[in-house]
């Protein structure tokens, strides 16, 4: 595990108390405020200390007075600013605490929690020699000694914000507490439960776990605050031989970001399992589930759940969708302004069919259900048959395919057609019967919407033919098709000038339709707010393809893939690409991002 610490270059003496007096005194000097504010100032963050209900510590009380900086770009002196610049002036290098990559097990074997809170430290790090502890009060230093010699270990002091040291005390040894009991309580013998190597052991034991244990529920609690907070998309659980791996994919990459071990893990799966309605007892096939729940802030979160057995045992993926999602607008999603236009009057024809394609993770879902969302009104009927159903959305009537009793995409639309639909949404296309069923919904005059795996957009109508549609019925009836992938985007906090972009790149990307290389090109740095990765969220690139009459009529030629690609740019498709291009263009992303997930323009 490591910590990222920002190096400090100044000299002064450590041991220099972070009272109001020093503070300010240091502010004044290095021209933060100025002479004719500093005693209105102080007096301001006077009467925050005193009227605070509990101790406050003095760099949280001038944070809450909101001062700007009198130093351009005059920033606003958060608590986070403050910690890092007085850092600087007591000698020691300042931390942001990651919860994510600091092991809580080993914090809590260092020493008590009221330890802790007593003198406001927290331990962030620890190797074979070293131990790196977290403080937000310099001068106090009575409990190193202590500390070196319970531990065996040099100490060294980081400054860290007092806000997140109070916070993260409470909360490492709270979990490391949780975890330590739980592991006590349910017993090694259970680690060898569907663990095909160890599969010789079982019976040995007929102790059972509680699921509904007090620590494991505070485990899983943890666990899916901790994801929200991070933005995470997915969660891993993932039973190994002797430990439990824990990992959050953020922005499109996964991170591992704990351990735990393998008996606690089991009691977590089982935890989350009888949440999602589905059989704590079966483990030998895969299930599928979903649970609804709230973040802190109070927002609605659906998960939804997926295990499948392994060598080790039970992996549980759980899929975090954000409802929030359904109500943003096309340029929120990434959608070029001609773009969203065209699309926009493509999802307003009357009937026709409208694919999206792209990979697994590509956004498919987000796009269809941003755009029946919109399209969702009082007068219209919109339905959908989905494998599994992604969000549970009020203004659809969604209907789920169920393979063990005979219910295939094909069925769930015959079935709809009956209900007097005037959208029909099908999860994905993936036979020749569904293909067929979502066609004869267009030629009765619905709007039919799909999805479909392919590269890019044109290779869609390629895949459709493959499949056996006719291609006097895909003339009839396909209206549009839309490619799309996501590319992670540049952390607008940190971002800065200066990345290398070759000519032979640019050409790569760009330079096949003339687009001029941009004069600044944004370089990922990396910074607390995107946990120095350099990127913050993601964007979609788009390709839309719309069916014209000369690409039609190139359909009934040849279907060859490369003319199809040739009349669809004629008729004013952006391949994936050039759209990744324009997004480099405006310092949303970089080269790299776009190289990574589309294909050479051929």
């Amino acid at each position: 595990m490591t910590t990222q610490a920002v190096p400090t270059t100044s000299k002064a003496p450590r041991l220099r108390a972070l009272d109001l007096q020093s503070i300010f005194s240091w502010l004044l000097a290095d021209g933060i405020v100025t002479k004719d504010t500093v005693k209105a100032q102080f007096a301001q963050a006077q009467a925050v200390l005193k009227n605070a209900a509990g101790s406050m510590h003095p760099l949280t009380a001038v944070a809450q007075c909101k001062l700007v900086s009198a130093l351009p770009p005059n920033r606003l002196l958060t608590l986070d600013l403050l910690t890092e610049w007085c850092a600087t002036k007591v000698g020691l290098p300042f931390i942001r605490i990651d919860p994510l990559k600091i092991d809580f097990t080993k914090v809590a074997d260092v020493m008590s929690a009221s330890y802790a809170a007593r003198f406001n430290i927290l331990p962030v790090e620890m190797t074979a020699s070293t131990l790196v502890v977290a403080t937000a009060d310099p001068a106090n230093v009575e409990w190193e000694a202590e500390i070196a010699k319970v531990s065996r270990r040099k100490i060294e002091l980081v400054l860290a914000n007092p806000l997140d040291i109070g916070q993260y005390i409470s909360q490492f040894f709270s979990l490391a507490k949780s975890i330590r009991d739980a592991n006590r309580q349910t017993g090694q013998d259970l680690a060898m439960r569907n663990n095909f190597e160890q599969l010789v052991e079982l019976g040995k034991s007929n102790k059972q776990f509680d699921a509904n244990d007090q620590h494991i529920v505070n485990i899983v609690d943890w666990l899916w605050s901790y994801a929200f907070e991070q933005r995470a998309s997915d969660i891993h659980l993932e039973p190994k031989r002797e430990f439990a791996v824990i990992r959050f994919r953020i922005d499109g990459v996964l991170h591992q970001v704990y351990q735990v071990p393998a008996v606690v893990m089991i009691a977590m799966t089982a935890r989350i399992k009888l949440l999602g309605r589905m059989d704590v007892i079966e483990k030998r096939r895969p299930q599928d589930g979903r649970i609804k729940t709230r973040t802190a802030g109070g927002q609605e979160v659906e998960l939804r759940l997926s295990t499948l057995p392994t060598a080790f045992g039970e992996k549980l993926v759980m899929r975090i969708f954000d409802p929030e999602v359904v109500v943003k607008t096309l340029p929120e999603l990434g959608f070029p302004p001609d773009d969203a236009t065209r699309w926009d009057a493509l999802t307003n024809r009357p009937h026709g069919i409208i694919l999206v394609t792209g990979p697994t993770g590509s956004g498919k879902t987000t796009t269809l259900y941003t755009t029946l969302k919109a399209l969702a009104t009082s007068e219209v009927n919109v339905c959908t048959v989905e494998d599994p159903i992604e969000m549970v959305e009020a203004s659809f009537n969604q209907m789920q395919v169920q393979p063990g009793i005979e219910l295939s995409f094909a069925d769930g639309v015959r079935a709809l057609m009956r209900q007097d639909p005037d959208i029909i949404m099908v999860g994905e296309i993936r036979d020749l019967q569904t293909a067929e069923m979502a066609i004869q919904a267009a030629l009765t005059g619905h709007l039919v919407f799909s999805t479909l795996h392919t590269n890019d957009a044109p290779a869609a109508v390629v895949r459709l033919l493959e499949l056996g549609v006719p291609d006097y019925l895909l003339e009839a009836t396909l209206i549009g098709v839309m490619a799309q992938r996501l590319v992670r985007t540049l952390c607008p906090e940190c971002k800065a000038p200066g990345g290398e972009l070759s000519d032979e790149v640019w050409q790569s990307i760009g330079g096949a339709w003339n687009i001029p290389k941009p004069d600044t090109v944004y370089r990922p740095i990396g910074c607390p707010e995107c946990r120095q990765t350099g990127y913050r969220g993601r964007t979609g690139i788009y390709e839309l393809l719309t069916v014209s009459e000369g690409f039609a009529h190139a359909v009934r030629e040849s279907a060859d893939i490369q003319k199809l690609r040739q009349q669809s740019v004629a008729d004013g498709m952006k391949p994936l690409r050039i759209a990744g291009a324009m997004k480099i263009v405006e310092g949303f992303t970089t080269a790299d991002e776009v190289l990574k997930v589309t294909a050479a323009l051929v």
